[in-house]
Order: structure tokens, then sequence, then C-alpha cells
């Protein structure tokens, strides 16, 4: 991507959950090339290309430490444009058996600490407004199997940015969601992805390839430039067009 009409994000500080692999790492990479000044949490940095952004290790579910990790970011890169909250784990579940313990922590990490970030980031943010992007899932516009506090949580990210994006649209801090599909992380071919699975869903998609972490991007600098400066409250799903929205 050239970063023409991302001129905007050129010098603006951005901050990212999950950023040290899969997608997130990707979204970093991204935004370094725009020129970004870029911060990112997880509990490790496992890929390359990361080298130009301040990396902050953290467990996101520790809201006490995220609150400093963004703080510790703002004073190093200024004032936050733009949060993405990425961060998520999709482990997956019999629900008969789930306990109690686990659906917590599942909430705790798919949806709990991006409120706290919301949260933190609106108080981080100039007067000129700012973006915040939080990551949701098509899996719980499609009922996937086994992932039952995941979507649940998912559909909790896309309600809960609704109600911030009228809650703060008077302060111009804009709040949506990106819905991925199925995307091709070393995570999900090593865990997940069998031959006939991916076979399976493929048929399913309109556009017959395998998504990359790299095609969540251009959506990601969309939402976090000026050229989005009228779309908020909205989820925007990317996903080979196997959901349809409208």
């Amino acid at each position: 991507m050239s970063g023409k009409g991302f001129d905007d994000l050129r010098g603006a500080s951005v901050f990212v959950t999950g950023g040290g692999s899969g997608i997130g790492a990707a979204l970093v990479r991204g935004l370094l090339a725009q020129g970004a000044r870029v911060a990112f949490v997880d509990l490790a940095r496992s890929e390359s290309g990361l080298e130009g952004a301040l990396f902050l290790p953290c467990d996101v579910t520790d809201i006490a430490s995220l609150h400093a990790a963004m703080e510790a970011a703002v004073t190093a890169n200024g004032p936050l444009k733009a949060l993405v909250n990425n961060a998520a784990n999709d482990m997956r579940h019999v629900s008969a058996d789930l306990t109690e313990t686990e659906w917590d922590a599942m909430q705790a990490i798919n949806l709990k600490h991006y409120f706290f970030a919301c949260q933190k980031a609106q108080g981080l943010m100039p007067e000129s407004g700012g973006s915040i992007i939080n990551f949701s899932s098509t899996s719980y516009m499609i009922g996937s199997v086994g992932l039952a506090p995941y979507t649940a949580a998912n559909a909790g990210i896309v309600g809960m940015s609704r109600s911030l994006a009228r809650e703060w649209g008077g302060r111009r801090i804009r709040v949506n969601s990106i819905a991925p599909g199925w995307v091709m992380t070393e995570k999900q071919k090593a865990r997940w992805v069998t031959p006939e699975a991916f076979a399976a869903h493929l048929e399913r998609q309109c556009l017959k390839e395998a998504m990359q972490p790299e095609d969540l991007l251009g959506a990601v600098l969309f939402l976090a430039s000026d050229l989005s400066r009228m779309v908020t409250g909205q989820c925007l799903v990317v996903d080979a067009g196997l959901v349809v929205t409208g």
C-alpha cells in the first residue's frame, strides 16, 4: 500500500493491543509504513518488522498494567489519535462442559479489557478527537460451533462500540468495529485449519482466496484516518464475502 490518502497518520500516535503476532503484527507493520508512531502491547514480540514500534510487554487482562502501558505510549508518542483493540483468544470449548472460571477468563481477554482500553483511550485523545477501532469477528454472525464464550464477547464488542460512539461523538471520538472472517494466521494454521475445514469455508466465500493478516490493514488505515471522519458506530466486515450485511 502506497500510503496515498493516509497522510494524516504520519507522525500520529497509535496504540495497538495484541500487536506482537498475527493480525496485530501485520497492523503494526502497516501503520509504521504509513509513518505513524506506533506503540503496542502483547505478552511477547514474536514476529519481525516491529522494531520501529514501542513494545510494552503487558497482559491486557491486567487492567492497571494496560492503562499504565497506554500512558507510557502517550508520553513517548504524543496524544492518541487511534486505539486498535485487537488482542483476543478464540479457544474452543464444549459448551456443556464449560466452567464458570473458563467463561470469566474468556470474557476478560475478549471483552472486558476492550471496554477499559476504550475508557482510557478517550481520556488520552486531544480536543480534535480520535478513532477507536475494536476487532470483533464474523464468528458471532454465523454462530460458529465450539466458540460460545468467544462469539458472545464479539457480539458484545459491536454493541459496546455503538454505544460508545453515541456517548463520545460530541467530542469527535469515533468508535467502530471490524469483523474479520477466517484469517490464516500462524496460530490458526497450527491449531484449527484442516484441509477439509478450509475447503468448506473457502467454498462459502465470494472471493476464493485465503485471507491473510495483511488483508485487515486497509480497513484499519481507513478507520484510523480522517478519510473516515464521518464514519462511527459501524461494524465493517472483512471476510471475502462470506457474511452479507445491510
